[in-house]
């Protein structure tokens, strides 16, 4: 029998596509740069749900509609003004936001069949979530990856603890804590991307997909290959050396120390980042990081569901260090955020360990389901 389409929510924010044995996905909201609705996650769940169950489909293809005229985005994460309207209200839907996009992000991760994102463009924060548990991920020189979440006051979830913590040497933290992007040959270098293809190639790769022949997985795959390209050469500004050097040490206010006592002007400047960041949600993303090293990909999110559940819960409303990152970002835009405490100084431990209270007991985890 043919492949099926299942019935669609998020009203065209997400396209889906067959051709052959392969289904195509496209995120269908670029002037926000295809940042996720819950209808959207909701979305993706039901075609990777279906099209996992269903035989005629071997393979799966993601990419992000382009702007007429503009360079392009994959997905810039999820919908943060939708965050900072539903903590203020007590909406429901925020905890059903996360709780559904993590389990997503566990879906991909675990998908059976060929998942492949096309990550040229904008990749940040739920991007990075519906495409490091990919297959084959995609990459261009236009490609801009980055965990950003602290420059709002929240940490780098959808499984950031779990991929970050596996770059190489101290990486990780350094692309949590300061949510520095990285390019197409850094993501290579560090794991976060595995081919090139150039982004003038990019309009015939998805050409074929749409329109080519596509009789079996192996023959999907095969057509990216048909484009990959030598990826660019490694951004010196990885800095490998420097960056275990301190951000290997034990705690953010040591890591920010050592930056103010090397004085170069790498360091000053990535000193300079984190002093704009909130404080607490620092010392929180570490901690993160530590811990999700020597956990699973499940066991992670069910840390980040618990952790991002404290970040609108621990302090509701306009108190909470994420709405108030989001204000100054998004809503007022005058990137002037009041964080509390405002010196790193002042974090104490147990601030840091309520974020990693968990709020339910096993048995009742939201995603307890997941394994």
């Amino acid at each position: 029998m043919p492949a099926q389409l299942p019935a669609l929510q998020s009203n065209g924010q997400v396209l889906a596509e067959i051709n052959g044995c392969l289904g195509l996905i496209t995120l269908n909201r670029p002037e926000a740069l295809n940042a996720l609705s819950l209808a959207m996650i909701r979305d993706l769940s039901s075609l990777l749900k279906a099209w996992a169950l269903d035989p005629a489909i071997e393979a799966v293809v993601i990419l992000g509609a382009a702007r007429m005229g503009k360079s392009p985005a994959f997905c810039a994460g999820g919908d943060i003004r939708f965050f900072h309207s539903a903590a203020l209200a007590g909406e429901s839907a925020l905890d059903d936001f996360f709780t559904e996009e993590y389990a997503l992000n566990h879906l991909i991760h675990n998908f059976a069949k060929p998942y492949i994102a096309l990550m040229d463009g904008v990749v940040m924060g739920g991007g990075m979530g519906i495409s490091q548990g990919a297959k084959l991920r995609v990459l261009t020189e236009g490609s801009k990856l980055a965990m950003p979440e602290t420059h709002i006051g929240l940490f780098p979830d959808v499984g950031g603890g779990y991929f970050l913590s596996q770059c190489p040497g101290h990486v990780g933290e350094w692309l949590a804590l300061t949510g520095h992007a990285i390019g197409a040959g850094d993501a290579i270098e560090l794991g976060l991307g595995d081919v090139y293809v150039r982004s003038a190639a990019m309009p015939a790769l998805i050409e074929a997909f749409r329109q080519g022949e596509q009789s079996s997985a192996e023959h999907v795959v095969a057509t990216v290959m048909e484009h990959v390209d030598l990826a660019p050469a490694v951004d010196p500004k990885t800095l490998r050396g420097r960056i275990d050097q301190h951000f290997g040490l034990s705690d953010v206010a040591a890591i920010m120390a050592s930056l103010e006592a090397a004085g170069d002007e790498w360091a000053l400047q990535t000193l300079a980042v984190l002093r704009k960041r909130s404080p607490l949600m620092l010392a929180v993303t570490l901690e993160q990081l530590r811990r999700a090293r020597s956990m699973s990909l499940a066991e992670d999110l069910r840390m980040e569901r618990d952790i991002v559940h404290h970040c609108f819960h621990l302090r509701s409303g306009a108190r909470s260090e994420t709405v108030e990152g989001i204000r100054a970002l998004a809503i007022d835009k005058d990137h002037h955020p009041c964080w509390l405490p405002a010196r790193i100084e002042d974090v104490s431990r147990e601030q840091v360990l309520a974020f990693f209270d968990s709020p339910w007991a096993p048995e009742q985890h939201p995603l307890r389901a997941l394994s």
